[in-house]
């Protein structure tokens, strides 16, 4: 028992050193000075808003950390400070962004943190479109920051732009076809045809439950792989905050950054109407309490808010984390971070 304890307390005996080596720590702070002042030089104001509140963004997929506050007030560590944020939007109209640490329960392994960095950010009078411009710059001022260039860095001083695929055209080129009008007894057949097996106890009538699966294993690893690539226009039906555009297959105006294979960013042509929010957080938690997870507020004052009037605006949140490990050519988030969960 005594050999066991021993080797216990030699295996914890420098976990309270940083997991990041001082070299990434301090390439890590260089980047993210270039981003703050690349913001600041295209007037937008840097804010901070509560890590701690009573709102919360209701989403199938996020779980937040719960605590009791004063007086046994139900508070959650945001997941994200996208709910605060509109609400100043809605009060100013003015461009704003903020470097925030987010908290999301059982997010844990090579590329998740429970707690991360995430720089989010709010344009008024700007499109999504718009925005991919935009993250191309940060990202490659953040690369350019790091002093070893990546090569999807170099290529935006020369004027070359990410490439774009929408989620149909990403699938054709993965695939071979496209997804967006297929109903899900279609997508269990290509899911049986592309994949070598498929996973037990899927809903079979859930037909995002196949795209996410098909996307998952087949579009996401070759997207960014020779250069960083946005996905947009995605279905309707995972629109989450972001406005959904009508056609004769309606796609959810949102987009993704992907390097190497990992999502960067995510983006939003930004829902503007407080009825449909009201019915999408509805849905979102009444998805969650089936699927066994606790309900969580479906109300906010992001509502009040958006009465009052939220302009139309593009908004991103971007993983900082991430964009490191991508730049520094890092495949574990814990290269990354001074202290990960495990020596948190």
């Amino acid at each position: 028992m005594s050999d066991v304890k021993g080797e216990r307390a030699d295996d914890r005996a420098d976990d309270w050193r940083p997991s990041a080596t001082w070299e990434v720590l301090e390439t890590r702070a260089a980047m993210l000075a270039s981003v703050r002042a690349a913001f600041c030089a295209r007037g937008y104001l840097e804010v901070e808003t509560p890590l701690l509140s009573a709102d919360v963004c209701v989403d199938q997929h996020l779980d937040p950390f719960e605590v009791e506050g004063p007086g046994g007030v139900r508070l959650f560590l945001q997941t994200s400070p996208e709910f605060s944020m509109k609400r100043l939007v809605a009060d100013s109209a003015r461009p704003i962004f903020q470097v925030s640490r987010a908290f999301r329960r059982d997010e844990a392994g090579p590329r998740h943190n429970p707690e991360f960095t995430m720089i989010e950010w709010y344009e008024p009078g700007s499109s999504y479109f718009e925005q991919m411009e935009w993250v191309e710059v940060l990202v490659g001022e953040a690369g350019r920051a790091a002093g070893t260039v990546p090569v999807w860095a170099d290529r935006l001083a020369t004027g070359e732009s990410f490439g774009r695929l929408s989620y149909d055209e990403a699938f054709v080129r993965a695939i071979g076809v496209e997804v967006l009008g297929r109903t899900a007894d279609e997508l269990i057949l290509l899911a049986c045809r592309e994949l070598e097996t498929v996973p037990d106890g899927l809903d079979r009538a859930d037909r995002d439950v196949w795209l996410n699966l098909l996307l998952s294993e087949r579009v996401e690893p070759t997207m960014g792989r020779d250069g960083p690539e946005f996905l947009y226009d995605y279905p309707a039906s995972q629109a989450a905050l972001a406005r959904i555009r009508a056609g004769e297959v309606s796609v959810a105006e949102r987009m993704e950054l992907y390097i190497d294979g990992l999502e960067i960013c995510n983006g939003y042509q930004e829902l503007t109407d407080v009825g449909e929010l009201s019915e999408r957080m509805a849905e979102q938690s009444g998805l969650r309490v089936v699927a066994g997870g606790r309900r969580l507020p479906e109300t906010s004052r992001l509502e009040w808010a958006m009465r009052s009037g939220l302009p139309e605006c593009a908004g991103v949140a971007l993983g900082f984390d991430r964009l490191v490990m991508c730049t520094l050519g890092l495949d574990r988030i814990e290269r990354v971070l001074a202290f990960p969960i495990d020596r948190a």
